[in-house]
């Protein structure tokens, strides 16, 4: 089933869609118009190299949060005598 992407000219929201060729014409969910642009949606691409680049981006991401919880940690053991 073909998802689309549209803005509302009429209220500026934008959203998807599920659309069937046995749809009614798609219109806002917030406002109810019809008066729609469609606009390009990229595609999703999956190949060995995209998953390395993402699997490094959280290789990164995962290695601040874990340095950021640890010094959250000794500064927090260092400022609570219990």
């Amino acid at each position: 089933m073909p998802i689309f992407e549209y803005i509302c000219k009429g209220c500026g929201k934008d959203f998807e869609l599920i659309v069937r060729s046995t749809s009614p014409p798609p219109s806002c969910p917030a406002c109810s118009s019809t008066e729609l642009e469609k606009q390009i949606s990229a595609a999703a691409i999956k190949s060995e190299s995209t998953h390395g680049l993402a699997m490094k981006a959280a290789k990164k991401r995962d290695k601040i949060a874990g340095s950021e919880k640890a010094r959250e940690q000794r500064e927090y053991e260092l400022h609570h005598n219990d």
